[in-house]
């Protein structure tokens, strides 16, 4: 009859309503999709996002487990121009139970956008001793890490306030003098001669084949992107690209440019570096720079991984990083027993 028919219209209609909405955003709003797909993924990884205030300055983090388990809690730094929703890859691999933080960077995604004096590596770091104090994470020392960008400021970090930390993982982190140069710095020196508006900067992408010679920089094995996510990725960023220009020119001005190589020496909390082998943006022998500085750093390079770790290979990321973490507590807990 005509109402069967009706009824079975409408539960097409109400059946056919999420693949409608899914193939429109996919269509005309790929960067909401994207947005969508790392809310989805922050849910089932049990992460909940967040919001601290420092008088007027907000910070955006989100975390999962409590602090006092077993293991020192875990404070990620993410790099330049990304999010704290890069670590969601390795904290799909770490321990349930593990205490974890990721905090969005000065001005990227949900932390307050200010001006440059927040934007050079000393700037980020005092903001991010802030964030450590406005939750509370320094009561008890913790466990830094930081990547690229973040990897500068987590090791200025700890030689700023060893007292906050028990330990200190950099990922490919920038500010060392690196005896080999990078294809990225090569280009970056070319650059350097005549940076105007008009000139692109290799990780500040504008076009959706910048972005895929981007990836084709960061990994080893670029990831293969549908075009859509590819739009998706990009729609997300370009209304960033002014604040990126800001900050990139902030890291790699005079003052921050060479600040992790400037405060090595000041290190004392127990080191790990890990390293994609086939690093193009900042190159492997950056490890051996840093244990030229710090011998007992221990060192884990990656094979076929490039700058992305944390993308690229990130259960491999997990396991070196836990491990490192598990083995200080036992030499703490071995020389407090000698103590």
């Amino acid at each position: 009859s005509s109402l069967d028919l009706l009824g079975i219209m409408l539960t097409g209609g109400i059946l056919l309503l999420p693949v409608l909405v899914f193939v429109t955003s996919l269509l005309f709003w790929p960067g909401v999709l994207l947005k969508a797909y790392n809310w989805y993924w922050r849910r089932r990884l049990g992460l909940g996002v967040r919001y601290s205030h420092s008088g007027s300055y907000r910070f955006c983090y989100f975390s999962r487990g409590t602090p006092g388990e077993t293991t020192p809690s875990l404070l990620l730094l993410h790099g330049f121009s990304a999010s704290k929703d890069m670590w969601l890859p390795v904290i799909n691999f770490l321990p349930k139970e593990q205490h974890v933080v990721c905090v969005d960077m000065p001005g990227h995604e949900g932390t307050s956008r200010t001006g440059a004096e927040d934007y050079s590596i000393q700037g980020q770091v005092s903001r991010i001793h802030q964030f450590v104090q406005s939750v509370g994470l320094h009561e008890r020392p913790f466990h830094l890490v930081g990547t690229s960008m973040g990897g500068n400021v987590a090791g200025v970090y700890a030689a700023r306030y060893p007292s906050d930390l028990s330990s200190l993982t950099l990922v490919c982190p920038a500010g060392l003098i690196y005896p080999t140069e990078s294809k990225f710095i090569v280009r970056l020196k070319e650059l350097e001669q005549n940076i105007t508006q008009e000139k692109s900067i290799p990780l500040i992408p504008r076009t959706a084949q910048e972005l895929e010679d981007m990836l084709k920089l960061c990994c080893h094995t670029p990831p293969r992107l549908p075009q859509q996510v590819l739009r998706g990725l990009l729609a997300n960023r370009l209304p960033n690209n002014d604040f990126y220009r800001e900050v990139f020119m902030e890291i790699v001005g005079e003052e921050s440019r060479h600040s992790l190589q400037d405060h090595l020496h000041l290190i004392t909390v127990p080191l790990q570096v890990i390293w994609g082998r086939q690093d193009q943006v900042v190159d492997v022998c950056g490890a051996a720079v840093i244990q030229a500085a710090l011998p007992h750093t221990q060192v884990d390079v990656v094979d076929n991984c490039g700058h992305s770790v944390v993308l690229e290979r990130p259960r491999k990321m997990a396991q070196v990083l836990m491990d490192f973490v598990s083995a200080q507590e036992v030499c703490d807990a071995k020389s407090k027993k000698l103590s």
